[in-house]
């Protein structure tokens, strides 16, 4: 995985989950908190994303082979996926399980010491894995929000720990304040109520991590950005005159398929539009290097044949911009 794929802020939240995971076991088993239980078993199951997450990113770099010639760069999105359902099933539904056992059965917290130290530890620990996911994220974020970088982001990792940290946070609050609050009354049962509030945080963020990898899976295009630079490579005004249409589609977070029909001339040469093509080719890929497959086709512009309308069956999914497709 490349520094894009935001290796070094998986890693920091792995080794702040481990031992937040640890705390939290301990802690549960002095006091008999639900919400340390349901929070132990939350940053168990982020653990096991991060290492999905690693593991994606390392099985991605393999080179194409005959059976798959576009390499394996979506193996980052099959294990981001995975890592939304993991976040529902073990960390969302367990949660809210183990919080209705507790509203059902209440009783009260033992040694409060020990869930409420072990928080505090937890949100400066969350606090310093949130920090570096952050700083990693504002190396590609630019200046998109948080909601468009999340929205758009290619690489699915960092989108992925920041909303894991997110909740891990933000979870760890509802906790301290189910436990603070189940002290304070004596009632078991708002420790409970915390730990529901935990796991309807922990189904929301799995089910808006699940609908931005799904969209990855399924293929997305080029951001706009990039799509006006790739047309403008691809356009040298002499024997490239315009792009008839295009589309794009990315292989892997860093690896972008490019097809287009371009014009020519009609009384260009066999010779002079490979030479064309070769150059439009290496200009794109000057404008946007992840751009590593280029499929360039020529052929002759016609007003007329424009004028008639998309043909939807020229390619799949009918022309990006049917305005300009002939």
């Amino acid at each position: 995985m490349s520094a894009s794929g935001g290796t070094k802020a998986i890693v920091a939240a792995l080794v702040a989950n481990l031992a937040i995971a640890a705390s939290k076991f301990v802690a549960f088993a002095f006091s008999g908190s639900s919400s340390m239980l349901a929070e132990g078993v939350h940053s168990l199951a982020d653990s096991g994303n991060q290492a999905l997450l690693l593991v994606g990113g390392k099985k991605a770099q393999r080179e194409a082979t005959p059976q798959h010639p576009f390499g394996y760069g979506r193996e980052r999105y099959i294990y981001a996926f995975l890592v939304s359902i993991i976040l529902f099933s073990v960390g969302g539904m367990f949660a809210l399980y183990e919080g209705y056992e507790k509203i059902k059965h209440p009783h009260e917290i033992e040694h409060w010491y020990w869930p409420v130290g072990v928080l505090v530890f937890a949100i400066i620990a969350e606090s310093f894995s949130f920090r570096t996911a952050i700083k990693e994220s504002n190396v590609l974020r630019g200046r998109k929000s948080w909601t468009e970088f999340v929205r758009h982001a290619k690489a699915p990792e960092l989108p992925v720990v920041l909303l894991e940290d997110l909740g891990a946070l933000v979870g760890l609050i509802l906790a301290l304040l189910g436990v603070g609050l189940a002290l304070i009354t004596g009632d078991g049962v708002w420790d409970g109520i915390g730990t529901i509030c935990i796991g309807v945080l922990l189904v929301l963020i799995a089910v808006v991590l699940a609908i931005e990898t799904k969209s990855l899976l399924l293929g997305e295009a080029a951001g706009a950005e990039e799509t006006q630079k790739i047309e403008a490579a691809i356009v040298d005004g002499a024997t490239v005159t315009r792009v008839i249409h295009m589309r794009t589609l990315h292989l892997g977070p860093e690896e972008l398929l490019v097809a287009a029909k371009i014009a020519v001339q009609h009384d260009n040469t066999a010779t002079q539009i490979a030479d064309a093509i070769d150059a439009a080719e290496s200009r794109i890929r000057q404008a946007v290097p992840i751009a590593r497959v280029i499929y360039l086709e020529p052929d002759i512009y016609s007003e007329a044949e424009a004028a008639k309308g998309a043909d939807p069956e020229a390619t799949p999914g009918g022309p990006a911009h049917p305005a300009a497709d002939h």
